[in-house]
């Protein structure tokens, strides 16, 4: 605590004096305590703060406390806004009304705390320290509690704002709109407390219901970083002119590689031929090219923070946010064909059996033969035409073969198989929609993913054996809670699950199995997914359960993941690859961060995984918003004592239908059995049915879909799952009506 200030009324740089020095916030009551106040004293500190906050000395900060104008409250929240290359973090307010610079803080996270990431929000004590502040978090925020986005609308003469979110149940008063209109989509604060909340618009974000809108909406939701500096655009620039120094020649190799039509960079290519080794007859020798992303991005460079900052690339139907600036992952570091690329180059020799037997890696320069959408090496493998002759038999017919082999080592090992739809949004040139539909999988779909597989484990492997750092992709086994409510839910379909023994991938398959092409099959492969954990990224190896692999790192996609920027720059360290081995590698302060690292970009890749999701069913609703009325093949996803939620067969659009909307009966939720059951008829909507739904709305800015019973709002009693659909039994008890065949 400051030393206690004389007696007296003080003067307005004893008030100021006071406040710095203060350890804790501090108001006019703590000021009069300080300086012995009483009386009608207080009644003139109380003036004399007033004309000093007119004159923008004085700021107000949480509750009645006040501070220096221009200065930081004593605690505030802030927001983890950077990370630098020792992995220390900073913040800055989140609120920040003085016209003085804002100010930066360093964080000294405390060891209880869990790691905090770039974008979340802490509640923090403040203290200055030299011409700088640290601040000492309190207690970590919800993201986003005091923002949310939403559009502007009017009603009873009054602005109101419709949130986005599908939980938003209800419409904010707009306090204070700004330049905002109606129609706007905006960015505001919510103030006040239950039930008079009240929303200020903070920012004008555009038309809500522009074709390109939705990927907008994720971005500012999400606030994932869509801008680069400009010193990392220059930096990119200058980078991408470098020579690609000596690197092993591989450019005689016809190396191909197969993405994605609409790809929008090229980070890995194949290659294989028969092994002509005595050891190996009837084997295979392949090569993983990937791109050499840590050769343009050094260690502790602009490019390298703002890389560790987005941690991945979030990729939206209409657009990607790069990991990296487009001069680096659309240009330099991309493998495409016919120009010379740096590359990492994973060397395999693969027995007749697909066991990998050895490895090796080295810088290479390599010169792309093909770029190859799936769908066409597919067809050119099935006898179609499409490519060249020489192509086909020189590059897709070896590389087919050696997979075959590959495939075998796969099935041996027994990953977990879950065949679960992704869905395709096809735009037109003007970013409409033209469809929606699930993206089909391929033989060249497996066949590019086994190998990254192969060259993945290599690459561990491989630094495990130099006792290097490796960032593990970690997958660890469900856990018993998880397992015991997936036995629950298998019983229902008279499926068993023992729970005494090891369970390991196959043990899912082998339910899969048993269930064959039933009915139900979906959401048994939609449970089984419920039931795995979350996969992660950290230095710790605990094994990647679902692939059925020991040790198990990321290494094929460094342009658009950070982790596997990180694998490459611990090979180069480990194994003296040049050129600018010293300059490139895996630095002391990254290798001390590591861990701290993983947990960052664990959050990211979340992140983004929500902001695409979340994107992707804002334009599956806007493709069925032309189709509001019309009854629809759905199939119950969930169910809660509200309500069900059902998805359309085919889209994947999921909606609600509240139990208000189920008729004059009272229904029951069978908790037990995930179903609501009529008291009256003992109608049941249970976990799995398949029946058609009227769509009543689509809200293509929420994402947001609501069903109605094909009678309408309020269908009555005879509103029920059709004949045939899977309607699950309870106990022991078998599948009423005919099993339909998988759509």
């Amino acid at each position: 605590m400051p030393q206690k200030p004389p007696a007296g009324l003080p003067s307005e740089q004893q008030i100021i004096d006071f406040l710095d020095s203060s350890d804790r916030p501090a108001g006019k009551r703590e000021i009069a305590r300080a300086f012995g106040l009483k009386g009608q004293e207080k009644v003139k500190l109380k003036a004399m703060m007033r004309r000093m906050a007119d004159r923008g000395l004085l700021d107000k900060g949480a509750g009645k406390a006040v501070h220096k104008a221009g200065g930081l409250p004593k605690v505030t929240v802030l927001r983890i806004v950077d990370v630098d290359d020792e992995g220390e973090l900073y913040a800055e307010p989140e609120r920040w009304d003085s016209d003085a610079p804002v100010p930066r803080l360093r964080v000294k996270e405390q060891r209880r705390h869990r790691a905090l990431g770039v974008g979340e929000r802490v509640l923090a004590r403040t203290e200055r320290a030299g011409k700088g502040w640290i601040a000492h978090p309190m207690k970590t925020l919800e993201p986003g509690a005091a923002e949310m986005m939403g559009v502007v609308h009017e009603e009873g003469g009054k602005l109101w704002l419709k949130g986005l979110e599908k939980g938003d149940r209800r419409d904010l008063p707009i306090s204070d709109a700004g330049k905002a209109g109606v129609g706007d989509l905006v960015m505001a604060e919510k103030a006040g407390r239950p039930p008079r909340i009240t929303a200020r618009v903070t920012d004008i974000l555009g038309d809500p219901f522009e074709p390109k809108s939705f990927s907008l909406i994720a971005i500012h939701k999400h606030e994932i970083p869509n801008v680069f500096p400009e010193e990392v655009l220059a930096e990119a620039n200058r980078i991408a002119e470098e020579p690609l120094g000596e690197r092993e020649d591989l450019t005689h190799l016809p190396i191909v590689a197969i993405d994605p039509a609409d790809a929008r960079d090229h980070d890995d290519a194949i290659w294989a031929e028969p092994d002509e080794a005595e050891d190996n007859k009837g084997g295979w020798r392949a090569l993983v090219a990937i791109a050499d992303v840590s050769f343009y991005v050094r260690p502790g460079s602009a490019l390298d923070k703002e890389a560790r900052k987005r941690g991945n690339s979030v990729y939206f139907p209409d657009r990607v946010v790069p990991m990296l600036p487009e001069k680096l992952s659309a240009e330099a570091c991309s493998l495409k064909a016919g120009q010379d690329s740096a590359a990492m180059a994973c060397h395999l020799v693969i027995g007749k059996d697909g066991q990998v037997k050895s490895w090796r890696f080295s810088r290479a320069r390599v010169r792309i033969a093909a770029n190859i959408p799936y769908e066409i090496a597919q067809a050119a493998i099935d006898g179609e035409d499409g490519l060249d002759e020489e192509l086909v038999e020189t590059a897709l017919r070896p590389l087919w073969a050696c997979w075959r082999a590959l495939e075998k080592a796969r099935g041996k090992r027994a990953p977990l198989e879950l065949d679960l739809p992704e869905r395709r949004i096809q735009l037109d040139e003007k970013g409409r929609i033209l469809s929606v539909a699930p993206r089909e999988r391929l033989d060249a779909h497996r066949l590019v993913e086994d190998y990254m597989i192969a060259a993945n484990v290599a690459a561990a492997k491989a630094l495990e054996a130099k006792a290097a750092p490796v960032m593990y992709r970690v997958h660890e086994p469900p856990s018993r809670e998880k397992l015991v409510a997936l036995k629950e839910y298998l019983d229902t379909y008279g499926v068993p699950l023992a729970l005494g023994q090891v369970i390991r991938p196959e043990t899912f398959n082998h339910i899969l199995e048993r269930v064959g092409e039933a009915d139900f099959r979906p959401q048994v492969m939609e449970q089984i997914l419920r039931t795995q954990t979350q996969a992660y990224y950290a230095p710790k190896n605990a094994g990647h359960f679902g692939l059925a692999l020991g040790s198990y790192g990321h290494f094929t996609s460094p342009i658009r993941r950070y982790a596997d920027l990180v694998v490459h720059r611990s090979l180069v360290g480990a194994y003296g690859l040049g050129p600018d081995c010293a300059a490139t590698r895996l630095s002391p302060k990254e290798i001390e961060k590591i861990e701290a690292t993983g947990e960052a970009i664990s959050k990211l890749e979340r992140r983004a995984m929500e902001a695409e999701r979340d994107t992707v069913d804002r334009y599956v609703a806007a493709y069925l918003s032309e189709r509001v009325g019309d009854v629809l093949d759905a199939r119950i996803t969930g169910v809660q004592n509200f309500g069900f939620f059902a998805t359309i067969e085919g889209l994947g659009g999921d909606g609600l239908l509240p139990v208000r909307d189920l008729g004059r009966e009272y229904y029951r939720y069978d908790e037990d059995h995930h179903a609501l059951v009529g008291e009256k008829t003992g109608t049941r909507y249970a976990l799995g049915d398949r029946l058609e739904l009227r769509l009543a709305e689509a809200n293509p800015v929420s994402g947001g879909l609501r069903f109605e019973l094909p009678e309408g709002k309020g269908g009555g009693t005879d509103s029920r799952p059709r004949r045939g659909a899977d309607r699950r039994p309870s106990r022991g008890g078998k599948d009423r009506g005919k099993p339909r065949r998988r759509r």
